[in-house]
């Protein structure tokens, strides 16, 4: 039975800060709250950082996890609103039908694989010198992951996404010009989706080890259910490489217009 977390953090607490600079160490404190270790399955989480004075972590399990260690490092351990909340995720899951909408959100890793970059790292310039100075090393190896860097190569990213993974973002309505305004032209319609957030992470594994960087990209939009399983299996799985660094969690919510009003 899969688990939705949400884990509050303080960002005042020089604990807290260490994990909140450093997806690697955050990754193993989001470990840390599963009993069975080694961890076999799949960990989904991300990082929410839209509130002053405080942190979110989402972190999607299989098994029901406690995250005492990490309230008690890095949160507000007895105070009201600290407590960490875990809930069944397999009503949602149940909700995803044929035609349904839903509002998303999703910080992702969009990369494309090119077999030479154009400005390699550290790691890629390695791989390209071993490869060259290996004796029959065939001419084609494996592709390298490239991040995409412009906003519309982002987006162009996601949109091949939701194909392969059961979604589909439909397009909104162009708005019409105000009064007085002439335009030759009929506007497109666009996909109503917004590029929230852009990052680029730097961290280290370990001390004195290779600086990995990891560019990221917030969604924030709408989306159309084309095929529930292959959209579950998202849900469950994540979208993208980059993981175990805090990407890939798509999560959904009920429409404002779905929404029960009190």
């Amino acid at each position: 039975m899969p688990y939705l977390s949400k884990v509050a953090l303080n960002p005042r607490r020089r604990s807290a800060l260490a994990l909140l600079s450093n997806p690697h160490r955050l990754h193993a404190a989001v470990l840390g709250g599963l009993a069975v270790q080694p961890v076999a399955e799949r960990i989904l989480w991300r990082l929410e950082t839209n509130t002053a004075h405080r942190a979110e972590i989402l972190v999607l399990t299989n098994s029901r996890p406690s995250w005492e260690h990490l309230v008690e490092q890095a949160g507000w351990p007895g105070a009201d609103g600290g407590e960490p909340l875990i809930a069944d995720y397999t009503p949602l899951l149940q909700r995803i039908v044929l035609g349904r909408e839903f509002a998303f959100r999703l910080t992702a890793n969009p990369v494309q694989s090119v077999q030479r970059p154009d400005k390699p790292s550290d790691e890629q310039t390695a791989r390209l010198k071993a490869g060259a100075d290996t004796p029959g090393t065939p001419t084609r190896h494996r592709g390298f992951r490239v991040a995409h860097r412009t906003a519309d190569q982002q987006i162009g990213w996601l949109l091949k996404q939701a194909d392969r993974h059961g979604f589909t973002i439909p397009t909104a309505p162009t708005t019409e010009p105000a009064p007085g305004l002439r335009i030759d032209e009929a506007l497109p319609p666009a996909p109503p989706v917004a590029l929230t957030a852009r990052d680029i992470l730097r961290f280290h594994k370990r001390t004195g080890g290779p600086r990995v960087t990891v560019s990221t990209a917030t969604f924030q939009g709408r989306l159309r259910v084309t095929d529930p399983d292959a959209l579950r299996n998202a849900l469950l799985a994540g979208i993208g490489p980059a993981k175990g660094y805090g990407q890939g969690l798509l999560t959904l919510a009920p429409l404002p217009e779905e929404a029960p009003r009190g």
